[in-house]
C-alpha cells in the first residue's frame, strides 16, 4: 500500500483482500497481544513523538509550527509571485519543497497519532482543525506557485536550464506540473476548492466511514463477545473448517448491510460525484484519465491491461479455482465451492487449524527472504523494525488493513500492521517492507519527487512478496506443504491482478451511473455482484459456469473497501504491479547477475522516471500490446502450472 501525490493513502495489502487481523488489548497500558499465539507476546507500537519532534497532537509546538510555516509561506508568495521567469527558480522550488515538506510533517504525524485511535474524538477535532488551517496556507499562498509554473512557457524554461544547469534535478517536478496544465482551472477556483475541501468536500463523509468501519462489531459465537471487523476477516481466510468460513461470511455480509452500506453509499456516491464534475470541469477524456495522468501513464496502456486481465486473466482465474475446488472436495469434504471458500488454506495433512505465527518469527521469515536477494534491503528491513517504524498489533478503533506512509525524508517510513500471526500477516509484513524500503532509497529525490507514480509504487512490496515466498517454497520438506504454499500464493496474485481488476470494473459501473443521479446501496449491491459475475463467471446456482456454486452472503462486501472512497481507480495498480513483477522475477531467474543493482536503481529514481523508462533497463515494454496478456501467462500461469503438477503428484488432479 503506497502513497501517492497525497501525503500518504491509506489502502489495503492486495494479498489479504479477505484477511486482516486481531488482538488483546493488556489490561493497564493498551499494549497489544497476539489472541492466540502459542505464547502471548507484547507486540510493537510505532513511536512516533520521538521521530517527529512533537509531544503530543494536543502540543503547543504543533501550533508554533504551523504559524511558522504560514509566515514562510506568505513571505515565498511576496518574494516571487509574478517573478517566475526572471528569479532562481531553482531557489524558489527549494524553498516550496521545504514548505511542503513542514505541512506534510505535520499531516502526517496527525494522521498516523488518528489511525490508532480513532474513536477519539478529541483527536480528531484537533486533526481537522489544523487541517483547515493547512488548507487555508495553500490557498493563499502556495497554490499559484504549481499553476504559474505549469504557465511558464517552454522558452522560458530553456532558459532556466540553461542558466542554472542544476534546474535539472526538478525536471520530472516541471514535466508532471507541465502535463496537468491543461487540466488547471483558475487560480480563484483552484483557491476556493483548496480552502474548502476540509469544510465541504468528500474528506469528512470518507472519514466519517473510516471511523464507523473501525467501530462495528459482529456476533460470531453465541454466548462470546463480539468481534471487530479485523477477527472476522481473519477466521474468514485462516479457517480450515468450510462451517465456520460460511457462517463468518454470512456475519460479515449481514452485518455490513445493517448501516454501513448506507454510509459506504453515501461516501462512495460523493466521492464518485466529485470524481465526475472534476473530470468534465478540467476537461480529461476518460473516467481513469485523471488517475493515469497523475501516473504518467498513457490511457492506452490501462485499457491494454484491463483488457489483458478480462480476457486472459478470467480464463487462469477460471482454470485455477477449479483446481482449488477438487482439492477442497478432497482435503476438506467440501460440498460446495463458495465464496468464503476462495481464499481458504489447504488442508493436507492433520486438519487441525495452524498454529500461529509469532511476531519474532515473523520477522526472521522476513529478513531472511530479503538477505538472500539484497542484505540491502534486509538491513533496511531491520532498521524499521529495531527503531519502532511499525504499529504491529489489531486493537479496536485502528484503521484496518495495512499501509506504509513514506512521510517526508528523514522522518519516515511508518508501518500500520494489522498482525494476527498468519501466513498472510506474514506476506503483508514482507509487502508494507518493501513499500519502506522504496522510500529509504527514494528519499534522495527530496520531498517533491521520492513518491513513484502508482504504476511503480507497488514495484518492491510485491517484489518484496515474491522472494519471501520463494525462499519459503525452497525451504519446503514435502510436496504436501508445497502445494499449500503455491496455491496460497496464487491466491493472493488472483486477488492482487483480477480481483482488483473486477473492482475497477465495480467502480467504473458505479462512476458511470452516478451522472444520473445519487447511488443507492442496492444499486452498488448490484454493479458487485455484475463485477464479480463478468471476472469469476455466473455462479453454478443461478445456471453459470463459474467454479463457484454460489456468490451467496456478498452482496454487501463493496462496502469497507478503502480504496474506492481514498483513492479512486487505483486498483488496476495492484494489477499492473504485480504482473510487472512476476516478468521482473522472471528476469532475476534467468539472469541474475547485476539484477540487485538495477532494481536497487529503479527503486532509487522515485518519481522521476515514468515506467517506461524505469523498465526498460530489465528489457520490459509494458506499452506492447501483448505485453499483458503474456506476464498473465508466464506469472500467474505459471505458479497454475506448477500447483496441477504437484497436485498431480498428490492424486489431487488429472
Amino acid at each position: 500500500v503506497k502513497s501517492s501525490l497525497a501525503f500518504f493513502v491509506l489502502l489495503q495489502s492486495p494479498c489479504s483482500a479477505f484477511s486482516s487481523t486481531a488482538s488483546k488489548t493488556c489490561p493497564n497500558d493498551n499494549t497489544q497481544m497476539a489472541p492466540s499465539a502459542p505464547m502471548l507476546e507484547v507486540l510493537p507500537r510505532w513511536e512516533l513523538e520521538s521521530r517527529f519532534g512533537f509531544a503530543s497532537p494536543f502540543a503547543e509546538d504543533l501550533d508554533k509550527h504551523l504559524e511558522e510555516t504560514k509566515t514562510l509561506a506568505k513571505a515565498f508568495r511576496e518574494k516571487y509571485e509574478g517573478k517566475l521567469e526572471t528569479c532562481s527558480l531553482l531557489e524558489a522550488i527549494q524553498e516550496y519543497e521545504d514548505i511542503a515538506s513542514r505541512r506534510g510533517l505535520v499531516a502526517s504525524y496527525l494522521s498516523l497519532s488518528y489511525d490508532v485511535k480513532l474513536n477519539d474524538d478529541a483527536l480528531k477535532k484537533r486533526k481537522g482543525a489544523l487541517s483547515q488551517i493547512q488548507s487555508a496556507i495553500v490557498g493563499d499562498y502556495l497554490e499559484w506557485f504549481t499553476l504559474d509554473l505549469a504557465g511558464l512557457s517552454p522558452e522560458a524554461l530553456e532558459k532556466h536550464y540553461q542558466t542554472t544547469p542544476e534546474l535539472s534535478k526538478y525536471k520530472s517536478f516541471l514535466d508532471e506540473l507541465q502535463r496537468q496544465k491543461p487540466h488547471d482551472l483558475s487560480k480563484d477556483v483552484e483557491r476556493a476548492l483548496t480552502v474548502r475541501s476540509p469544510y465541504s468536500g468528500t474528506r469528512p463523509v470518507v472519514s466519517f466511514l473510516d471511523k464507523e468501519l473501525s467501530l462495528i462489531k459482529f456476533d460470531l459465537e453465541e454466548g462470546k463477545p463480539a468481534v471487530n471487523m479485523e477477527v472476522l476477516l481473519s477466521r474468514l481466510s485462516s479457517s480450515k473448517d468450510a462451517k465456520v468460513r460460511a457462517k463468518c461470511l454470512k456475519v460479515l455480509n449481514d452485518g455490513l448491510g445493517t448501516s454501513i452500506a448506507r454510509v459506504a453509499a453515501l461516501s462512495l456516491s460523493s466521492v464518485a460525484g466529485s470524481w465526475l464534475i472534476e473530470n468534465k470541469e478540467r476537461k480529461y477524456a476518460t473516467l481513469r484519465s485523471r488517475r493515469n495522468l497523475d501516473n504518467n501513464c498513457p490511457d492506452e496502456v490501462v485499457e491494454s491491461l484491463l483488457h489483458g486481465v478480462r480476457s486472459q486473466g478470467v480464463l487462469l482465474c477460471k482454470r485455477y479455482y477449479g483446481l482449488k475446488k477438487n482439492i477442497l472436495k478432497e482435503t476438506q469434504g467440501l460440498d460446495k465451492f463458495t465464496w468464503s471458500d476462495r481464499n481458504a488454506p489447504i488442508d493436507i495433512g492433520s486438519g487441525e487449524e495452524e498454529e500461529k505465527i509469532s511476531w519474532d518469527k515473523a520477522v526472521e521469515m522476513v529478513e531472511r527472504g530479503y538477505r538472500k536477494f539484497s542484505p540491502q534491503m534486509a538491513e533496511m528491513f531491520m532498521g524499521m523494525v529495531k527503531e519502532k517504524r511499525i504499529d504491529v498489533p489489531a486493537v479496536d478503533h485502528k484503521k484496518g488493513g495495512a499501509y506504509c506512509a513514506g512521510v517526508i525524508p528523514g522522518v519516515g517510513p511508518f508501518q500500520l500492521l494489522n498482525f494476527d500471526g498468519t501466513k498472510h500477516d506474514v506476506a503483508t509484513l514482507a509487502h508494507e517492507s518493501g513499500h519502506g524500503c522504496h522510500d529509504i532509497f527514494a528519499y534522495k529525490q527530496g520531498y517533491l519527487q521520492y513518491h513513484p507514480p502508482l504504476t511503480l509504487a507497488e514495484t518492491a512490496s510485491i517484489f518484496g512478496e515474491m522472494i519471501v515466498f520463494r525462499d519459503l517454497l525452497d525451504m519446503a520438506k514435502t510436496q504436501e506443504e508445497r502445494l499449500a504454499l503455491l496455491m496460497s500464493k496464487i491466491d493472493d496474485v488472483v486477488n492482487s491482478v483480477v480481483r482488483q481488476c473486477s473492482f475497477d470494473r465495480f467502480e467504473e459501473l458505479a462512476h458511470t451511473a452516478r451522472e444520473n443521479g445519487e447511488l443507492s446501496s442496492d444499486e452498488l449491491d448490484g454493479f458487485w455482484k455484475q463485477a464479480m459475475e463478468e471476472y469469476y463467471g455466473k455462479a453454478q446456482d443461478e445456471g453459470g459456469d463459474s467454479p463457484f456454486d454460489s456468490y451467496a452472503d456478498t452482496a454487501h462486501l463493496w462496502s469497507y473497501v478503502p480504496h474506492f472512497h481514498h483513492v479512486p481507480f487505483y486498483v488496476y495498480a495492484y494489477s499492473f504491479a504485480d504482473l510487472v513483477v512476476g516478468t521482473l522475477y522472471h528476469s532475476f531467474q534467468t539472469t541474475p547477475d547485476g539484477f540487485e543493482s538495477r532494481l536497487v536503481d529503479l527503486l532509487s529514481a522515485g518519481g522521476t522516471r515514468d515506467f517506461a523508462e524505469a523498465l526498460r533497463p530489465f528489457g520490459l515494454d509494458p506499452t506492447s500490446p501483448t505485453f499483458w496478456e503474456d506476464a498473465l501467462k508466464a506469472h500467474l500461469g505459471g505458479l497454475i502450472d506448477e500447483a496441477e503438477t504437484v497436485a498431480n503428484e498428490l492424486g489431487y488432479f488429472k
